[in-house]
């Protein structure tokens, strides 16, 4: 029995956010290990945890958890609920990774270019089925919502200074890379994210 084209099932739905959430671990886990940052929640979470020494894990989770009432009133509960689960699941995941994969060597270029791809498939995965890795980037949509302003510029201005505080913490070439990677992942996000060529729900 086929089902709905428009809308996906519950089976859909949990292999899509699985393997959103598998490739986004395997991606924090190549940052973290580099020591590099990102843009935006995961940028903040660990800049927070290098500087101050905690587990990116449970940081990631905390700088992420207060944005989901945001995400209520913009998008539902049902989106706040998946993003929850998911946001829970990354996090976890994140945790254990590093019991099941190490690496003794990476070179920075291809880190970078890794990171921002695995962080870019897995955006859309859990996009496409409803879903988010929650953070900041709901408060833009929201800001976007009340006050016309577009939230792609309020997630560049954030990621400006974000990147520039990160310039305080880390050696020009860690900050150099980083900001490949998140070059990376927002051009593969604006090449594939395109809602006339996805319609499920």
């Amino acid at each position: 029995m086929m089902t709905d084209p428009a809308h996906h099932s519950l089976i859909e739905d949990l292999q899509g956010l699985g393997f959103g959430v598998c490739m986004a671990a395997v991606g924090m886990h190549v940052l973290t290990f580099m020591g590099f940052v990102a843009g935006q929640t995961t940028g903040v979470a660990a800049l927070i945890a290098y500087g101050f020494g905690l587990p990116f894990p449970a940081v990631y989770f905390a700088v992420s958890a207060p944005f989901l009432w945001f995400g209520w009133r913009r998008m539902g509960a049902r989106f706040a609920l998946k993003t929850l689960l998911t946001v829970a699941a990354l996090s976890l995941l994140t945790a254990l990774l590093p019991r099941w994969l190490g690496f003794s060597h990476i070179h920075p270029a291809f880190a970078a270019l890794l990171f921002g791809v695995l962080f870019g498939i897995a955006a859309l995965a859990v996009v496409r089925h409803g879903s988010s890795f929650g953070g900041i980037s709901i408060l833009w949509l929201l800001l976007q919502d009340r006050s016309g302003f577009p939230a792609g510029y309020a997630q560049l201005a954030f990621d400006v200074v974000l990147f520039a505080v990160s310039a305080l913490m880390l050696e020009t070439g860690p900050l150099l890379w980083s900001f490949a990677g998140a070059v990376v992942f927002n051009l593969f996000l604006a090449i594939n994210h395109r809602r006339d060529r996805y319609i499920a729900t």
